[in-house]
């Protein structure tokens, strides 16, 4: 573990206006490798029960695979690849038996003990890395409208208030192979912060709002503001909320 931050952390999770809860969220610490965690974060999609049968499917194919990976010698990009890979499989065979077609977005980060991270999304459910408020990245969502703001057709503004909005090119559980990306971060440092959401989360916030949040408050209180502040604003129409925050704490503060 790199001497110069300890982790804290915390996970949010909430109903919305929704009847049913489709997302899931879930935080690993490694049973046997103290400073190596894994967040996973799913939105369940389909009928009462296909939605909910998909996100636990991913929730359950994570916490297989993580009691089985050794830091030391493992891959963590092959155990994230392999986490969505294995997840869409079984959420093609649970659709047999459900009533609509279960699918289900998958964000998810892997920090290991010598401080690199790797994480591993696909949909619209994202993944952000700032540097105390500063916002270094973000997944680039498989939507309809980030295709649209990829080629310059509209603004992040507009994508965000588009009637199609929701419309995914991509997620586990389709016919076709969804589309994984991975991105790496050979160190992280004390003052980065990682969180994943869902849409519900992050479709009422702009970058440096969210930066802004994670920099002031700690990983609990952040989480509690986000889904709170989001609630409000969706103003009873409101989407399923689910994200995992991760701080990396000055020592030295």
């Amino acid at each position: 573990m790199s001497k110069g931050y300890r982790l804290s952390a915390s996970t949010g999770i909430h109903k919305g206006d929704r009847e049913y809860q489709q997302d899931q969220v879930i935080l690993l610490s490694h049973k046997r490798v103290p400073g190596c965690v894994l967040a996973v974060l799913a939105d369940g999609m389909g009928g009462r029960s296909g939605g909910r049968k998909a996100s636990d499917q991913v929730m359950m194919t994570g916490k297989q695979l993580f009691e089985r990976y050794a830091p030391e010698t493992d891959d963590a990009a092959a155990l994230l690849m392999q986490l969505a890979r294995e997840a869409h499989t079984v959420i093609k065979l649970t659709a047999i038996s459900s009533e609509e077609e279960p699918h289900a977005t998958l964000a998810a980060f892997l920090i290991n003990p010598g401080g690199d991270c790797y994480w591993a999304h696909s949909g619209d459910s994202r993944i952000y890395h700032y540097h105390g408020s500063k916002f270094v990245k973000r997944s680039i969502d498989h939507s309809y409208v980030q295709t649209l703001v990829s080629r310059g057709e509209l603004t992040e503004e507009q994508a965000s208030v588009h009637p199609k909005s929701n419309i995914l090119m991509g997620c586990l559980g389709t016919e076709k192979e969804p589309p994984v990306d991975v991105h790496f971060i050979p160190q992280l440092r004390a003052g980065d912060i990682l969180m994943a959401c869902s849409d519900g989360v992050w479709h009422y916030f702009n970058q440096s709002e969210i930066g802004s949040v994670l920099a002031t408050l700690p990983a609990r209180e952040a989480t509690q503001f986000l889904i709170e502040k989001a609630r409000s604003r969706g103003r009873g129409g409101g989407d399923n909320l689910s994200l995992v925050v991760v701080k990396l704490d000055d020592l030295e503060a």
